[in-house]
């Protein structure tokens, strides 16, 4: 579909895509685990977001910035490659749009973004941007795709078009918002079930939770690979920490359901033990540090968010407790916190003039 003809572009736009914490089931969400067996996660959006703005360029040139990393590329205006450094994802997405929409016509664009957490958090802010930077276009040349749409090519741009490793679970997160229960099933058919969770429920999840970075950014394709390869190899270890993920996000989805705090952080342990069965390297000698440290001070349970190998832990623990748990964090290196859930999806506007 191209854009309508003699419409006007709106290139004044802004967007942002909420990441997420996954509570349960991530890597089943992996091809191909997920084409064979099927494939579960519980994840829920959170007040920290990726932003993208574009606008014409003044200067005729087009622009692709990373402003929270300090990196910018600026050239004439042309089909740039897609697989170029530091903006890849920026290059990526506006290559698409031009060569799906355009026509090949290549606008004088500034096109930026900012995170508000690093790549290799275990947030999903990478996939987090390409779903901003989607939305921020599907608003400026007022495209009819939904949600599932969104989602689908951002996971089509990244991992596809990019060939960057991963799964399917933060496109979707970034792309709905909420507290989703996501199937992963064979053919890429994808099923978000969103849940209707009480608000006392979820307050006091919130109260319960600390999440915490590590300081290392890790780079998750080298996990992701490991694991890919054991599921190609149908290595038995690996195959059988997946199917235990993917049981405990059916069991995490009951506990939040029902409010029961405490399950939420069996279910967060048993998922940490299970993970660790699926590659190398997920848990390293600070993420043990300060795991062991959480549970001395009173956590009830926990596990990483994302790949692991750094970025950020979650841990579960009595309400009273978060304040003591979260300063000893603190004081041991890490950089933890409060953290609160968000409802809504992706979203974009016209910036005002």
């Amino acid at each position: 579909m191209m854009v309508r003809s003699g419409q006007t572009p709106n290139w004044g736009v802004r967007a942002r895509a909420p990441l997420r914490l996954g509570l349960a089931g991530g890597g089943t969400n992996l091809s191909p685990y997920c084409d064979q067996f099927g494939g579960a996660v519980l994840n829920a959006t959170i007040d920290r977001f990726a932003f993208a703005h574009i606008d014409l360029n003044p200067e005729g040139r087009l622009a692709f910035r990373a402003r929270d990393i300090g990196v910018e590329e600026v050239m004439e205006p042309g089909l740039p490659a897609p697989d170029h450094g530091e903006l890849a994802l920026h290059r990526a997405v506006y290559r698409h749009v031009v060569q799906t929409w355009l026509g090949g016509e290549t606008p004088a664009l500034t096109v930026s973004t900012t995170s508000d957490a690093p790549a290799g958090s275990g947030l999903g802010s990478s996939s987090a941007i390409v779903v901003a930077l989607v939305e921020a276009f599907r608003v400026a040349l007022d495209l009819p795709l939904g949600p599932y749409d969104v989602a689908r090519l951002a996971y089509q741009i990244e991992r596809i078009e990019l060939g960057l490793s991963g799964g399917r679970q933060d496109q979707y997160a970034a792309a709905f918002g909420g507290v989703n229960y996501i199937e992963f099933l064979a053919d890429d058919r994808v099923v978000v079930n969103p849940l209707r969770v009480r608000r006392a429920y979820l307050a006091e999840l919130e109260s319960s939770l600390v999440i915490c970075f590590t300081g290392q950014s890790r780079r998750s394709e080298t996990i992701i690979n490991e694991q890919v390869r054991g599921l190609t190899d149908l290595d038995a270890a690996v195959l059988d920490g997946m199917h235990r993920l993917k049981q405990d996000a059916t069991a995490m989805k009951d506990a939040v359901l029902e409010g029961d705090m405490r399950r939420i952080a069996r279910v967060m342990m048993r998922s940490w033990e299970a993970k660790k069965m699926t590659a190398s390297g997920i848990a390293t000698p600070l993420v043990d540090q300060l795991f062991d440290l959480a549970l001395r001070e009173g956590a009830w349970g926990g596990k990483v968010t994302g790949a692991g190998g750094g970025g950020f832990l979650m841990f579960c623990t009595d309400p009273e407790n978060r304040y003591r748990l979260t300063a000893a964090l603190n004081e041991a290196g890490g950089a933890a916190s409060a953290v609160k859930f968000t409802l809504d999806g992706a979203e974009a506007w016209s910036v005002p003039r």
